[in-house]
């Protein structure tokens, strides 16, 4: 018993504890996710956050105490991208002979996105900061941060809405699919990393190693064509 309570007073020291507790709910999630059988809308994604916030909420720990002790986790977001290429590497020769129609669809389709964003919140009658916030919504979580603060909108508030569309994405991005009855894997690594970026590449690499390869390419594409683009085009209309 000794070990063990020696074992306990070391992770519960910063910065142990925090990614401890984030360790702990992830395979919690992973856990849920195997009971429901692996069924898109248990997203172990979401079921780790929810798990996270309610205990950090029923702790009364501040989310900044939390993130300064998980940051290396976020640390392994760099590495975890470039991983990607690993995929790509491995089907390179079909992602070629599709590269045509692979630029076409994710430039299409992010700009679809980030139209379908400014649409809903001038709908809505938004502030424009928070139009702003909403346009990058379907790029990966730093690159639209940075587009956001770039073009008058609020990074945090981007960070939370691209969060929740890669959750939703891919929690229903493949229900979507089957409804339309697109079965190649190509199309529909293109469309989940298009729309929900990171989080639905997670989920096409867990599924088939082409929607993968494609997700991760689309992921890419999108952030570049969108952080070249949309403050272009953001100018032009603000003028």
């Amino acid at each position: 018993m000794s070990g063990l309570a020696e074992i306990w007073v070391y992770l519960a020291q910063e910065p142990l504890a925090a990614l401890t507790a984030t360790l702990l709910a992830w395979l919690a999630a992973l856990r849920v996710h195997r009971a429901c059988g692996r069924h898109p809308l248990a997203n172990p994604v979401l079921i780790a956050v929810a798990l996270l916030a309610g205990a950090l909420l029923a702790a009364g720990i501040d989310y900044r105490a939390y993130f300064a002790g998980a940051q290396f986790v976020h640390f392994l977001l760099g590495p975890a991208t470039v991983a990607l290429a690993i995929p790509l590497h491995r089907h390179f020769a079909l992602v070629r002979a599709s590269a045509l129609a692979a630029v076409v669809s994710v430039v299409a389709g992010g700009a679809f996105a980030a139209l379908a964003g400014l649409a809903c919140a001038l709908a809505l009658g938004a502030a424009p900061e928070v139009t702003a916030s909403l346009a990058p919504r379907s790029v990966t979580t730093p690159v639209a941060m940075g587009i956001a603060e770039r073009i008058g909108g609020l990074p945090s508030l981007t960070a939370v809405v691209v969060i929740l569309s890669g959750i939703v994405g891919a929690a229903l991005g493949p229900l979507v699919l089957d409804l339309a009855g697109v079965r190649d894997w190509r199309a529909r690594g293109l469309a989940i990393g298009t729309a929900a970026h990171g989080i639905g590449t997670a989920r096409a690499l867990g599924v088939n190693a082409t929607a993968g390869a494609f997700s991760g390419l689309a992921m890419g594409l999108n952030a570049l064509a969108t952080a070249l683009l949309l403050p272009l085009l953001w100018a032009l209309l603000a003028g």
